[in-house]
């Protein structure tokens, strides 16, 4: 008799079957195969800074790459203490060494602490791509709290409440990222404190995902842990405003009253990842100490970044998208909607659709909306405007005095591949 043969899928975890790749990952490597087949493509669908890591840190790297002990799991203490610093500079937010718990990238520690906290996620829709697939591989209820384009997609107070007033004493955790990927929008303070409100009376724990704080393109970042301390951890790292996305060194901020959860998710780390890389944990400690040059590069970083994302903005809604305009990091999300009609007449009818033939057509990579948890017959993209040289562009602006506007000629010598990617996307849109 001949031998039955058993499906490979068979055997995988019913919450792992159906996921794919991480969006944003799939497009970088497809963007990067059509560059090697020899087409000109616009890489604007993965969010990596296009920065340089501040020379400073790079410097201690150097010093420190013949560190190779294994760390304690909870992070080099000397590191601990410089978030905890950090935190309490910026932000005015009083923590300890021990309120911290260092990471190999802030997406470890948000799947542990799904996996180690019994509750349901809460997530506003838009929002970053890997948040939900990561409950499901866990087993975690999701439910996405809605958002609305008239208030840029911003999570209002009113939303919350209704979700959460059925089953006041159901354990949740609310994801809260901002500034926003994929929507490049923040929070104002009224905003925060109103949120801050209701996450308390339901005894809601937040995420508080800060990734892009230092990229308010202000410099203007407020922390909602300021108004629900006790109740906040925030979500940190190194990869965004520090250019160091492939360092892989994330952090999370406790309460002091939630180091029961701190030492649960450190019991999960030690008998997985063990403890984060050496070298860069020592090299991290001159990151997050602050000082003269790390203000400098981000001031020019931020300067950069909000006159390209103004720039762009402007472009989209000239062109008939809706799309709000950008407050930090280095994201936008327009809304083509309003041309319904004409990109029906082309035969796209959803975001993948609409994601897809501009690529084709244009070479611009963006994503979908339907990736970031919106409708799939929604018009949406999310587009990141990295595509350029970042160490080549912060030292032209430093040759630009600070009150001056760098300009468009500035932004089609510097970051011309952005300039072009919109121009093409315009002119599809318009023919």
């Amino acid at each position: 008799m001949g031998r039955k043969t058993t499906s490979p899928d068979i055997h995988l975890n019913l919450n792992v079957r159906g996921l794919k790749q991480s969006a944003t990952l799939a497009i970088n490597e497809k963007s990067a195969q059509m560059i090697r087949e020899g087409h000109q493509v616009y890489r604007l669908g993965l969010g990596q800074s296009p920065f340089p890591v501040p020379q400073p840190v790079v410097d201690e790297l150097r010093a420190n790459a013949h560190q190779k002990d294994y760390l304690p799991v909870r992070g080099l203490p000397a590191l601990r203490e410089a978030v905890a610093g950090y935190h309490r500079r910026l932000h005015g937010i009083e923590r300890s060494a021990g309120d911290v718990l260092v990471g190999p990238g802030s997406k470890e520690l948000m799947f542990i602490l799904q996996l180690v906290y019994y509750g349901d996620l809460l997530i506003p829709t838009p929002s970053w791509v890997s948040y939900a697939p990561q409950a499901k591989i866990v087993g975690r209820q999701i439910h996405w709290v809605s958002t609305r384009p008239d208030n840029d997609w911003r999570l209002m107070p009113d939303e919350l409440d209704r979700l959460c007033r059925d089953d006041r004493r159901r354990p949740r955790i609310l994801i809260l990222n901002y500034p926003s990927n994929p929507t490049g929008d923040s929070y104002t303070i009224d905003e925060l404190k109103a949120l801050a409100r209701v996450a308390r009376k339901y005894k809601v724990i937040l995420l508080s995902d800060e990734i892009y704080g230092e990229l308010h393109h202000r410099g203007q970042h407020v922390s909602i842990a300021r108004f629900y301390p006790e109740g906040t951890i925030i979500s940190g790292g190194l990869s965004k405003w520090c250019g160091a996305g492939g360092w892989r060194l994330g952090t999370f901020v406790f309460p002091p009253c939630m180091r029961w959860l701190l030492e649960a998710m450190a019991t999960v780390a030690s008998e997985t990842y063990t403890s984060t890389s050496a070298p860069i944990q020592y090299a991290a400690v001159r990151a997050f100490s602050g000082g003269m040059e790390m203000e400098q590069y981000l001031a020019q970083s931020r300067r950069v970044l909000r006159h390209l994302g103004r720039h762009v903005w402007r472009r989209l809604k000239t062109a008939g998208a809706t799309v709000s305009g950008p407050v930090g990091g280095f994201y936008l999300f327009p809304d083509f909607t309003p041309l319904r009609e004409r990109l029906a007449a082309r035969g796209i009818r959803d975001s993948a659709a609409l994601a897809d033939v501009l690529l084709q057509e244009t070479g611009v990579a963006g994503l979908p909306g339907v990736q970031f948890g919106r409708p799939p017959e929604e018009l949406t993209l999310r587009l990141a405007y990295v595509d350029f040289d970042g160490a080549r562009a912060l030292m032209a602006a430093q040759q630009v005095p600070l009150g001056k506007e760098l300009d468009k000629a500035f932004l089609e010598l510097y970051c011309p591949n952005v300039i072009r990617a919109v121009d093409a996307m315009a002119k599809w849109l318009t023919r």
